[in-house]
């Protein structure tokens, strides 16, 4: 479901682009002076979007302001629930645990990253740690973004986080392995004042 959104997200978005690209780019020639064909909404340079006809011709109706306000309040629910839709990442809600005994018990995936980035926030050199779940029950996937400080050495932050955090949640979720993507970024001190 989400590689279809994933999709569908891009090609929305490429063809919003593409539609945005050629009016802009239309308008900005047209305003320019070149001359558009006898079809385009523009005319010249000093041409309006609509005229006092096209902008007064469905004032007297009474379906046309109910049907604008209808369909403009349409697209921007539209607008919002696709902004939400793409905002919000797949969280992990729960991981199932292999008890060994042939049953499954399920660990609550908040809990899960609470105790990866608590423990990779241990390293000496780290000033703040975050993890997420992504990915399936089953096959769950860790994403984590470390602050390192300027004089820990990015290899040993990642060593101490593959041996220490992501052995002991593998561990104790029972899983087989846990692919993670860690993004490291430096965290910016004062300067120290010489005397």
């Amino acid at each position: 479901m989400r590689a279809v959104r994933r999709i569908v997200n891009r090609v929305l978005i490429g063809l919003v682009g593409l539609i945005l690209i050629a009016l802009g780019g239309a308008v900005l020639a047209v305003g320019l002076g070149v001359r558009p064909p006898s079809w385009w909404i523009h005319q010249g340079p000093h041409d309006v979007l609509l005229d006092q006809a096209e902008r007064t011709r469905w004032r007297d109706r009474s379906w046309w302001w109910p049907a604008v306000i209808a369909s403009l309040a349409v697209l921007v629910l539209l607008a919002l629930w696709w902004l939400a839709a793409v905002l919000r990442r797949g969280r992990l809600k729960e991981v199932v645990v292999d008890t060994g005994d042939g049953e499954a018990a399920l660990l609550r995936g908040r809990a899960l990253e609470d105790a990866l980035a608590e423990e990779a926030g241990r390293t000496d050199g780290v000033a703040w740690a975050q993890a997420w779940l992504t990915g399936r029950r089953g096959a769950p996937r860790a994403r984590i973004r470390l602050g390192v400080a300027p004089h820990l050495d990015p290899a040993d932050a990642l060593h101490h986080l593959t041996t220490r955090a992501l052995a002991h949640a593998r561990a104790s979720a029972a899983l087989h392995r846990l692919p993670t993507e860690v993004r490291l970024r430096a965290v910016r001190h004062r300067p120290e004042r010489v005397s």
